[in-house]
């Protein structure tokens, strides 16, 4: 809290998870947050203390007052709805569903297949960790991302003409996606996804993230 009074967002958090989805929307927005890092890799998120929290012991939470809230997407689309006239939601009905629209096809249809792929090759026990899988998952992404390749197509943003939730919370999936090198065939998405972290809000990308808590 501040000394005026003023109660102060906490952004849980760990430096190369989802929740830089919810950093870069505070940091848009232009709102004072303070940063509580969770290290997964100590097994913090499994204390007693978060978990009280968030009892599915995971990354980001929010926590504004007395309301705490978990699921990234929801996290921005309440950041954007809390400071609507900030502009990264549109107010006219078909515009807002179109965010809602590619915010979900970025949540099932491109970051699915690459939690597959994270499952398979780094999280599971290697016993556990199927190769076939990994290929389905791969191409997986690839179709559903020929389908933004080509909405992508002449524009800057995913909705209208300026920035909204629906641009951070794919920039990011997209980055997750270089990171696994599935962006190659996908040049519209790839240029799209370095003007968004060109941005002057822009977070540190994923693998600056992952290189910061080695």
């Amino acid at each position: 809290m501040k000394e005026d009074g003023e109660i102060v967002i906490q952004l849980y958090e760990f430096a190369p998870t989802r929740s830089i989805r919810v950093r870069w929307t505070l940091q848009e927005l232009g709102v004072d947050f303070e940063s509580v890092t969770v290290n997964l890799a100590a097994g913090e998120h499994r204390s007693p203390e978060f978990l009280k929290i968030n009892p599915a012991g995971k990354l980001p939470v929010l926590v504004d007052g007395g309301f705490a809230l978990t699921e990234s997407v929801a996290i921005v689309l309440y950041l954007a709805e809390k400071y609507l006239h900030k502009g990264l939601l549109p107010t006219e009905l078909q515009q807002r569903a179109q965010v809602n629209r590619w915010l979900l096809f970025a949540a099932t249809e491109l970051e699915q297949p690459l939690w597959r792929i994270t499952r398979h090759t780094a999280l599971y026990p290697e016993h556990l960790r199927l190769t076939a899988d990994i290929s389905l998952a791969r191409q997986d992404f690839k179709d559903m991302a020929a389908v933004m390749e080509a909405h992508m197509q002449g524009r800057l943003f995913i909705v209208g003409e300026t920035l909204t939730v629906a641009d951070l919370v794919s920039a990011y999936t997209l980055d997750w996606a270089n990171e696994v090198q599935l962006l190659d065939d996908f040049p519209q998405l790839f240029a799209y996804m370095e003007r968004m972290y060109a941005r002057s809000n822009a977070p540190p990308r994923i693998a600056e993230a992952l290189a910061s808590i080695n």
